[in-house]
């Protein structure tokens, strides 16, 4: 459960804070709703607590997870499959939607690998930014530390 003024994380869309929980009557049914406003774009989401696990609102990870996380960044020695831009978007999307930091920060690796052997796609390239950006908000929330520092260390780590 998420307090009004916690920060969570929504799958696919990055840090929100719970602005408010609210009740609503949907299709006759009195229903509890998170009230999230997403930090990156000021867009609110609705979200049912009783629900809200099963779409993946998860709270921030702690200052131990964000090593995990930077330790994916830096892993060199995965494989990066051959299929086609398309079917890699796919699965990249779908990890991305999972709401798993572990995922997106794999997805990010795999496009910068990918970028220093060919140019992206457009949907890559705008993929790429899109898990930068959800990396960035969530470690520099975890860390306490400003955005531009934890954009500039991952710059840095594919430099």
């Amino acid at each position: 459960m998420f307090a009004q003024g916690d920060m969570a994380v929504y799958p696919a869309h990055g840090v929100g804070v719970i602005e408010a929980i609210e009740s609503q009557t949907v299709a006759g049914i009195n229903q509890d709703f998170y009230v999230m406003k997403i930090l990156d774009n000021n867009m609110k989401i609705m979200i049912p607590t009783m629900t809200s696990d099963n779409v993946g609102l998860r709270a921030i990870i702690g200052k131990k997870e964000v090593d995990k996380v930077l330790d994916i960044l830096r892993d060199r020695e995965t494989e990066i499959g051959t299929q086609t831009w398309n079917r890699r978007y796919r699965e990249y999307m779908e990890k991305i939607k999972t709401g798993s930091i572990h995922e997106v920060a794999s997805v990010l690796r795999d496009l910068f690998l990918l970028s220093a052997d060919k140019d992206l796609s457009y949907g890559e390239r705008k993929m790429m930014d899109t898990a930068k950006s959800l990396l960035v908000t969530e470690i520099s929330l975890a860390r306490k530390v400003d955005e531009s520092k934890i954009s500039d260390l991952i710059e840095e780590m594919f430099n």
